[in-house]
């Protein structure tokens, strides 16, 4: 099944609570220095603090989106299409 994770870095703090609750290692967060543009980030301090998402991994099992308490991840996919669908045509 076929589905997307989303990350708004803007609301991020950091806390690293993803990262621990992924069964499947998918998510990592670290620090950077200097900023690049090839990963998942926002700049604090002067450093990268970078989430890095391993598609292949993912099971899109939805831990990390219930384990962020700043609903910083949204999992989206084809059930949620359908939902959509069905509002618009009511």
């Amino acid at each position: 099944m076929a589905f997307a994770l989303h990350i708004n870095m803007e609301r991020c703090t950091g806390c690293n609570n993803c990262v621990v609750a992924c069964p499947v290692d998918a998510l990592e967060l670290h620090t950077e220095d200097p900023v690049t543009k090839e990963k998942i980030y926002k700049v604090k301090d002067g450093k990268a603090v970078i989430l890095d998402f391993n598609s292949e991994l993912c099971a899109g099992c939805g831990v990390c989106v219930e384990a962020c308490p700043y609903d910083v991840i949204k999992l989206a996919g084809p059930w949620e299409s359908r939902a959509s669908a069905r509002k618009v045509e009511a």
